[in-house]
């Protein structure tokens, strides 16, 4: 699975360049009966839930041309937390 991250990745990483904005996580996981792929993403000063968004619909399809991952699983588009 490690190997099919980077793949997406490195698929996604130019159109976030683009957009200033930093992947800095991808992970998937089993939560119950359903599978996450799981992207947090981060920007200078912060990312908002517009910018979420926008960037989520840009990842989408790129990741469904992909079509790398085989299970049904739920994309998951989240900021970086931040500490206080």
């Amino acid at each position: 699975m490690e190997e099919k991250l980077n793949i997406i990745r490195n698929s996604i990483k130019s159109k976030m360049d683009e957009m200033e904005i930093e992947i800095t996580d991808i992970s998937y996981k089993k939560e119950g009966k359903y599978n996450f792929l799981t992207i947090e993403l981060d920007k200078i000063n912060g990312i908002d839930l517009d910018t979420i968004v926008e960037a989520t619909n840009v990842i989408n399809p790129i990741i469904d041309k992909l079509d790398i991952i085989d299970d049904s699983y739920i994309l998951d588009i989240i900021s970086k937390e931040r500490g206080n």
